[in-house]
């Protein structure tokens, strides 16, 4: 677990997820249950799982634990066809990231059938949950609507604000609690954004040789929302 330094006014009451190889993924409210799923496999009751939720939300970071965690593979939706679900013996577990209709869904039903043949588990990371969406086909949509779906939210300035500290930290940038402060009333609520920011921030004081203050943040996130 990484130490961030203690001076920084940012609410630091996050836990870590248990997963294996999830030393950066900080718990908050807005993913504690996704992660809680996480942490429960393989003790699944279905052959799949949906985590969904916006563009930056984090889904990916933590499907991508889980597929550390399970051994699984990913699979690309484009790839899928027919031929493939009906005669592939899959030997891993998989993860789509991502996966939106439409699609080819006989050829996913095969597909689905043949993991759960297996005893394959299939992690689906998607920004909605299938029961938002039109399935023609009767024998999957009843798969897909059975199926367990957890939800993450957008996170809020205590998070975004955590992450930021950590990634700063990790750079070994010292930056002051006050130009944290200014960046989180200002920049977009993800962790994408986050990720950019960051390492914009991080080239432009390597460059220049300055250290970070709000005026040096000031330029480069203008410089990025340009």
């Amino acid at each position: 677990m990484t130490v961030l330094p203690k001076q920084a006014q940012i609410p630091m009451n996050f836990g870590y997820c248990s997963a294996a190889g999830s030393s950066d993924f900080l718990i908050a409210p807005c993913n504690r249950d996704a992660v809680g799923w996480v942490d429960r496999w393989p003790n699944w009751p279905s052959p799949a799982l949906f985590i969904f939720g916006p563009a930056g939300s984090g889904k990916s970071h933590l499907a991508n634990i889980w597929c550390e965690r399970s051994g699984a593979e990913k699979f690309l939706i484009e790839n899928l066809t027919f031929d493939l679900a009906a005669n592939s013996y899959f030997e891993k577990n998989i993860l789509i990231d991502t996966l939106t209709p439409p699609f080819d869904e006989l050829a996913f039903l095969h597909f689905f059938n043949a993991l759960a043949e297996r005893g394959r588990q299939l992690l689906i990371v998607a920004e909605l949950p299938p029961a938002r969406w039109t399935i023609s086909l009767a024998d999957l949509r009843s798969r897909l609507y059975a199926a367990p779906a957890v939800g993450i939210g957008m996170p809020d300035d205590g998070l975004v604000g955590a992450v930021m500290l950590k990634q700063f930290a990790d750079r070994q940038l010292n930056v002051d609690p006050e130009v944290l402060t200014f960046l989180l009333a200002r920049m977009e609520r993800s962790f994408e954004a986050v990720g950019k920011l960051v390492a914009a921030i991080d080239e432009a004081a390597l460059i220049e040789k300055r250290t970070i203050t709000i005026p040096f943040a000031k330029k480069v996130l203008g410089q990025l929302m340009v």
